[in-house]
């Protein structure tokens, strides 16, 4: 049976930076996940997403199929994704370079007439949120607080929103716990950092050490209006390893599950490589540059 772990609680609205940021240090060392508060995105908003969300899901398979993913946004049906008893439909910035290439589907106005109006206020809402804690991030390590934004990270609006369903469906031909299973398979995210609300249905597990066998597996349980966050595979290159992209799976626990995860990528065309702050000569850099790794 899996303990439930503490993460740590990081309030959003202390004026004091640099004392936030050091916790956030913390955190990152220790976890790479935690819980962000008091972040300013409404919680009439997160409700109205969450809302517009189920909704989109309940449609017929074939109502749904016409927005079906092509590159990066659009709906996936269950299934679609490593096999998982998930659904989920992915949009983005409409402007820029990125928004060109992959434009969003949206659903039908007739259907749905506040759905891309909510979608496109939240994406702006915790994209602000983001930056805000990207800059304090910076601080962490000992930069400047607008380092990436100097860097170009946001030159293009490169984050997405990825709205999630999870049927819950178990699997009772198997009593082993790899097999039970899951509906999102072990994985670790992307880009810098990742943004998650969720509905309170628990599943949520993380995995702190990946290289030890067997793997020891944690329960995240949902706070009521708080995000849960965690670093990113971008980050952890740009900081040598000193902040973890930390492993993480959603178990299925035989009941519905909605969540609404915000991937803050970079753009691009940002060079993503070792931190002078995060290496010296006992601790060179671990990873190679790879400018082709996200195209």
């Amino acid at each position: 049976m899996s303990t439930v772990l503490q993460l740590p609680i990081i309030d959003l609205s202390l004026p004091e930076k640099l004392s936030t940021s050091r916790l956030i240090r913390q955190a990152c060392l220790d976890h790479g996940f935690f819980y962000l508060t008091n972040h300013g995105v409404p919680e009439e908003l997160m409700k109205r997403v969450f809302k517009e969300s189920k909704s989109l899901f309940s449609l017929p398979l074939d109502e749904k199929m016409v927005m079906v993913r092509r590159g990066f946004r659009g709906y996936s049906p269950l299934y679609d994704e490593k096999g998982d008893p998930k659904e989920l439909f992915t949009f983005g910035s409409s402007d820029g370079v990125l928004g060109q290439h992959y434009p969003n589907k949206w659903p039908s106005e007739d259907l749905f007439p506040l759905w891309r109006l909510t979608m496109e206020r939240y994406y702006k809402s915790v994209g602000d949120v983001g930056k805000k804690l990207l800059g304090l991030v910076a601080l962490a390590l000992d930069l400047e607080e607008n380092f990436f934004e100097r860097l170009g990270a946001f030159n293009d609006q490169a984050a997405v929103v990825r709205l999630l369903r999870y049927s819950g469906e178990l699997n009772s031909l198997s009593s082993s716990e790899e097999e039970k299973t899951c509906g999102a398979t072990a994985h670790s995210d992307f880009g810098m950092l990742t943004l998650l609300a969720t509905d309170g249905v628990p599943g949520l597990q993380v995995c702190r050490d990946k290289d030890k066998e067997p793997n020891v597996w944690e329960d995240v349980p949902g706070i009521k209006g708080a995000f849960v966050v965690n670093i990113g595979d971008l980050m952890e290159r740009w900081t040598n390893g000193l902040f973890r992209s930390t492993m993480h799976r959603v178990l299925s626990v035989g009941k519905e599950r909605y969540s609404v995860a915000v991937f803050l990528d970079p753009d691009p065309n940002c060079v993503v490589e070792c931190l002078e702050s995060c290496c010296s000569e006992t601790s060179p850099p671990r990873y190679y540059l790879n400018l082709d790794c996200w195209r």
